[in-house]
């Protein structure tokens, strides 16, 4: 048996858990996509979560008056925003660190993003963010379910949660039925889509940007694990980007992954998870995200990527930070260091659990993804 790092912990357990009040994400969208998601699955929920449903139905609705009202009064000005500076995308495959990169870059003074909040409620953040968050924050746990990092409406949070309270299609769906079949896996790199299917996926994600810009115009960090697969998309809409990319040892990020889903299932899902394919569907998501990355990095100019491993970002988090900024250049990085010094103080504290991972399973990682063993310098005896 082999033991690696699965997730960080603190010694204080989470103050408050998801439980009946807590949000789903589902409960962001509108009227049409959430029937839509429930057709696609005919409607085949567990009864033992049948409150899930009852209740997402009645806030779609909310959701679907709340963006008449934030559309009838910002499309105009929204779709005439140009971003100030390109996005920077933080990339990476899920539990690889993309999360401690998102917490840093977004100390920066000159930075933005969206909050989970935003992604929460797309439809309706420009005329709703000044007093929900407020109100019922109680709602929300403190911690997030798989690694104990701070939760809250008013953290950094992923896109791609946004994108599926807009109606896209979108592979975080399947989080909603991990019983069913994956959904949408085309919509993970964007290949094979329609013309208008990409065109459609581009408009509303730039449109969601265009009302983050009007909130808060400065230049937006971005991290959304499937970004990963979608550089060439990314790159063409916005020319000048940057991409942040970190890499985990497989040993670590297997394990890690596997219990993100089973977490994310466990508080997300309509259905009692089963996990039958979990572990396939962890292999295949990884392959076909770096068979797409790997083909489409050569789009991107030097000063657009910059890549580090996770391992070496918490051994010298500054010196790596430095890096980021010279080689990708965001301007003078001695404005951002100390606000980042400051949450790397407060995390500090944060211990690394150990997880077990059998000889046959790490061969079938060694066999699975040693191309991305190869490809950033991980060695099959490191664990």
């Amino acid at each position: 048996m082999t033991a690696v790092d699965e997730k960080p912990r603190t010694e204080k357990k989470s103050r408050r858990s998801y439980n009946l009040l807590t949000p789903r994400f589902w409960h962001g969208m509108t009227v049409k996509p959430w029937f839509s998601l429930l057709a696609r699955n005919k409607f085949d929920l567990s009864p033992t979560r049948l409150h899930l449903p009852l209740a997402i139905s009645f806030f779609t609705a909310l959701n679907s008056a709340g963006r008449v009202v934030q559309e009838s009064l910002y499309r105009r000005k929204a779709d005439r925003v140009e971003l100030a500076e390109p996005p920077i995308f933080i990339i990476g495959h899920w539990r690889s660190g993309t999360t401690l990169l998102h917490e840093l870059l977004v100390r920066d003074p000159r930075h933005t993003f969206p909050t989970t909040y935003q992604c929460f409620a797309p439809n309706h953040f420009l005329v709703t963010d000044w007093f929900v968050p407020r109100v019922f924050g109680f709602v929300l746990p403190t911690e997030r379910p798989m690694d104990n990092m701070a939760a809250g409406w008013q953290r950094p949070q992923e896109d791609e949660f946004a994108l599926c309270n807009l109606g896209v299609p979108s592979p975080y769906l399947e989080m909603a039925f991990p019983n069913r079949p994956p959904a949408f896996p085309e919509y993970l790199d964007l290949a094979g889509l329609t013309p208008e299917q990409l065109e459609s996926w581009k408009t509303a994600f730039r449109g969601f940007l265009q009302r983050l810009s009007l909130r808060d115009p400065r230049r937006i960090v971005l991290k959304s694990p499937p970004h990963t697969a979608r550089v060439r998309v990314l790159a063409d809409m916005f020319p000048e980007a940057r991409f942040v990319h970190i890499v985990r040892h497989p040993y670590s990020l297997f394990p890690s992954t596997m219990k993100l889903w089973r977490s994310l299932h466990d508080v997300q899902s309509l259905q009692t998870p089963r996990e039958e394919h979990l572990e396939e569907y962890v292999f295949r998501s990884f392959e076909r995200m770096y068979e797409a990355f790997e083909r489409d990095r050569e789009s991107l100019a030097p000063n657009q990527l910059f890549e580090v491993r996770y391992e070496d970002l918490v051994a010298e988090p500054i010196a790596h930070l430095r890096s980021i900024y010279e080689q990708l250049m965001l301007g003078d990085s001695e404005e951002a260091l100390p606000h980042m010094r400051e949450y790397l103080a407060k995390v500090a504290g944060y211990k690394t659990n150990r997880h077990q991972v059998s000889d046959a399973l790490r061969a079938k990682i060694d066999e699975r993804w040693g191309s991305y063993l190869r490809q950033y310098g991980y060695d099959t005896d490191d664990g």
